[in-house]
């Protein structure tokens, strides 16, 4: 596989694990249930055992870093104590928990650890130099970051490091870049797949091919929309959400008072002139929806984009979902491409009512012929709940990652890994 067109990385099977202790860096970060504060949705973890379960199965002696949550996202910062249970459950490998990161509790335990064992240290995030904000402000270089804490506490335990974390290689963590600088490195299974799976749609999409970008980040439609139109890898996109709200403002549709001040508390409004330039740009490109569905005393009411426009007391109301001929006119889009990417719910779709775009849409890419993609954690959670994850030709563990790589940009774990890979080549060379 070193040889491989794609990312230059080494993977597990160019390497001897047998006997060796192993940095394991899977992205394992789940959708947790407010008021239960357990695990709702194990997509993560189901896509990290492979590579585990290859470690164990050949005799490595695994400690696995990992984050959960965020200082931004601060109602999922929980310890992981549930992700060593699931892991040993899909796995059948005993995978132990301790509460601690890289202290002396977690480094007396991975000198301890023995052939097939494994053992899932303390939330990452508790570590400042591993939160969003860090990275954000204080921006280490790879090489600055082998003096953080993580590094300097477990890179002398062990002698292979194995990313699978490709959900994360947006981030430029210590987690995530550092640890390749000064020890043997490989890819695991998982980012493989996930790099292939999305380079099928990045770079050879099979035409045509439907973009379907809905749910809330709408910086990262946006950022995506304007490389898949100008690489000519998009042949439709079709919107929903809120990236469909800010589109059919800059077609000229008035959605109203109500949309604009939610978009405008958002800082989201800015984002009407450069949609305004993309249907300039690409006018036959976009499918827009032609109504929309409302909460009206309380239950769900559709309205044409066109009555919306004309109603100022429709303008009251936030929309929330596709309307009907929206939904039909995108199956139909769907159910003809050859290659169909989704990220991000049509609506609501968590409240009943609000429910029948997400639902039908995803229904139609589960069964459509060509080959399809969902990706991000609201967009799994939503086809767990509307389809089979088995109907999709590939569930993808990424979500901004997911967006940067097909928005064209540089990964911060591809580069590493890349400098990994020709370090590494460049040693046996010498041999």
């Amino acid at each position: 596989m070193e040889a491989m067109s794609g990312p230059r990385m080494r993977s597990l099977d160019d390497v001897v694990v047998t006997g060796r202790t192993v940095i394991l860096r899977p992205d394992i970060n789940s959708p947790i249930d407010i008021q239960t504060r357990k695990i709702i949705n194990t997509n993560r973890l189901e896509k990290a055992i492979p590579t585990l379960k290859y470690l164990l199965d050949h005799g490595a002696k695994v400690a696995i870093i990992a984050h959960q949550g965020d200082t931004m996202d601060y109602q999922n910062l929980i310890p992981m104590a549930e992700h060593a249970e699931i892991l040993s459950t899909l796995s059948g490998y005993r995978v132990e928990y301790i509460d601690d990161v890289c202290g002396p509790a977690a480094q007396d335990r991975i000198k301890a650890l023995k052939e097939g064992e494994a053992i899932l240290l303390g939330n990452l995030r508790y570590l400042g130099e591993e939160l969003t904000a860090f990275e954000k402000e204080v921006k280490l270089t790879p090489t600055e970051m082998l003096d953080t804490w993580l590094v300097r506490s477990l890179a002398p335990l062990a002698d292979l490091y194995v990313n699978d974390a490709f959900a994360a290689a947006h981030r430029s963590a210590p987690s995530m870049v550092a640890f390749q600088e000064v020890m043997e490195t490989v890819g695991g299974r998982q980012l493989f797949g996930e790099y292939e799976a999305l380079s099928k749609i990045a770079s050879a999409p099979i035409h045509p091919c439907v973009f379907f970008l809905g749910g809330g980040k709408i910086s990262d439609a946006f950022s995506m929309m304007r490389n898949v139109l100008t690489n000519g890898k998009a042949d439709r996109i079709l919107t929903g959400g809120i990236t469909a709200d800010v589109m059919l403002l800059a077609s000229g549709v008035e959605l109203g008072v109500r949309t604009r001040t939610f978009l405008a508390e958002r800082d989201l409004t800015g984002f009407i002139a450069q949609a305004k330039e993309l249907l300039q740009t690409w006018p036959d490109r976009f499918l827009l929806p032609v109504d929309c569905a409302y909460e009206r005393d309380g239950e769900r009411a559709e309205a044409t984009t066109d009555e919306i426009a004309r109603a100022a007391e429709l303008q009251q109301h936030l929309f929330v979902d596709l309307g009907e001929q929206t939904i039909a006119s995108y199956v139909g889009e769907i159910e003809r491409a050859g290659s169909v990417f989704v990220n991000g719910p049509a609506g609501i779709y968590e409240d009943a009512r609000f429910e029948r775009g997400t639902e039908k849409i995803w229904q139609a890419i589960a069964s459509a012929p060509g080959y399809t993609v969902v990706g991000g954690g609201d967009t799994i959670t939503a086809a767990k709940r509307f389809t089979t994850l088995d109907d999709f030709s590939y569930v993808c563990t990424a979500g901004g990652a997911m967006i940067r790589f097909l928005s064209g940009k540089k990964m911060p774990l591809i580069e590493a890994m890349e400098r990994a890979w020709e370090r590494d080549r460049a040693q046996k060379e010498k041999q």
